[in-house]
């Protein structure tokens, strides 16, 4: 290529690159002027929700998972062997004392009644002569008529007629407790559980094996455990005459809470578990708690009145120890270091850090920093 052309190639490529230039510095030019823009914007308030710090009553309480038991178990057996006739219930009735359950065929002892008795008879009639023959000899013997060793026998025989009735008497009395085991009745009011026998089946009496299971429901147990660490406190409020209160639910249905006492503490702390076993009773009228289930427990010690609380999840944890946010008046935050006595349920009991009337926050704690602006968006569950 020539001198002249290359001159004149250069001449039409000049403008385009400068126009290129000239863009790339208005597009610098414009990007700096947004981030001047922002530098010096206000910054954006954080959204939270807050609550105040109140004072209020607040129970002691230990929770615990609980285990429901019947007041009163009874495996009912047969006590005398036989054929069953006759089941007097639906399995899973409730029934009352002394109702019919089972009976057995009672033929058999019936008629041992009547030999015993026949027997008590005759031998009551042989007592009865031989007391008269004493009688006799009595006599005989003081005018010589008899010797001293046929009275001495009379009087022997009578005294063995004698006895011989008191056993039969006692025979009679057997018989008449054999023949009442046939009628097996309820020994207490409860529920029923499954038939195990059916009428037409033999049973052997004091078999191992039970006709039926009663379980006493009203009033029921709840068998619990607690820590070891939480003795103290239990004996301290456990004095003869007063009664502390349970309250039991089963799990799910906290509507439907139960209330008992404090009815048994057990005499040792399991080594194994580091607990003690305590039981509460209930009256349970309305049958909602369940021998078998399992039921939350809550068991109240004494209450602490007016405590400083917050929500729970007002409270932090940080490298430093549990802090809350604090709005101050400006509407900034700041971070307050606090000492918890401890939580119950939804509220955390502040020991030391908080007044009363202040606020906390209570969610949105993550973009909070020390003096950062926020916006109160709720505060106690009310749109602000």
């Amino acid at each position: 290529m020539s001198v002249q052309k290359r001159a004149i190639v250069q001449k039409r490529a000049l403008p385009w690159g400068i126009s290129f230039a000239a863009a790339l510095v208005l597009a610098f030019a414009c990007t700096c002027s947004k981030k001047d823009a922002r530098a010096g914007a206000t910054p954006e308030a954080a959204p939270v929700t807050v609550a105040s710090v109140a004072r209020q009553d607040v129970p002691v309480e230990v929770r615990a998972i609980g285990h429901v038991e019947p007041f009163t178990t009874v495996a009912l057996k047969a006590r005398v062997g036989g054929q069953v006739i006759r089941v007097g219930f639906q399995q899973g009735q409730d029934v009352r004392k002394g109702d019919l359950l089972f009976q057995i065929d009672p033929r058999p002892y019936q008629a041992a009644l009547a030999q015993a008795r026949a027997q008590l008879e005759r031998d009551r009639a042989i007592a009865r002569n031989a007391e008269d023959d004493v009688k006799r000899y009595t006599d005989l013997v003081k005018k010589d008529y008899v010797t001293r060793e046929q009275y001495d026998s009379t009087r022997a025989a009578a005294a063995a007629a004698v006895a011989t009735t008191k056993s039969d008497e006692a025979a009679v009395e057997n018989a008449q407790l054999q023949l009442s085991y046939c009628t097996v009745a309820a020994p207490m009011s409860g529920r029923t559980g499954s038939v195990l026998v059916n009428p037409g089946n033999m049973v052997k009496g004091n078999d191992d094996n039970p006709l039926v299971v009663l379980n006493q429901v009203q009033p029921v147990y709840v068998s619990f455990s607690v820590p070891e660490s939480s003795l103290a406190q239990i004996r301290q409020r456990l004095r003869p005459g007063e009664k502390l209160k349970v309250l039991a639910a089963a799990s799910g249905n906290p509507s439907n809470t139960q209330t008992g006492e404090l009815s048994f503490l057990n005499n040792a702390v399991d080594p194994g578990t580091g607990t003690i076993l305590l039981k509460a009773t209930f009256p349970n009228e309305n049958e909602a708690l369940w021998p078998g289930e399992y039921v939350d427990v809550v068991l109240t010690l004494a209450t602490e009145a007016k405590a400083i609380v917050v929500p729970a999840q007002a409270v932090q944890t940080g490298q430093a120890g549990q802090y809350v946010w604090v709005v101050k008046n400006d509407l900034t935050v700041e971070s307050r270091p606090v000492t918890l006595s401890r939580t119950q349920g939804p509220l955390a009991i502040v020991a030391k850090g908080l007044e009363e009337g202040e606020r906390v926050v209570t969610d949105g704690q993550l973009r909070l920093a020390p003096g950062t602006k926020v916006q109160v968006r709720k505060v106690e569950g009310k749109t602000a």
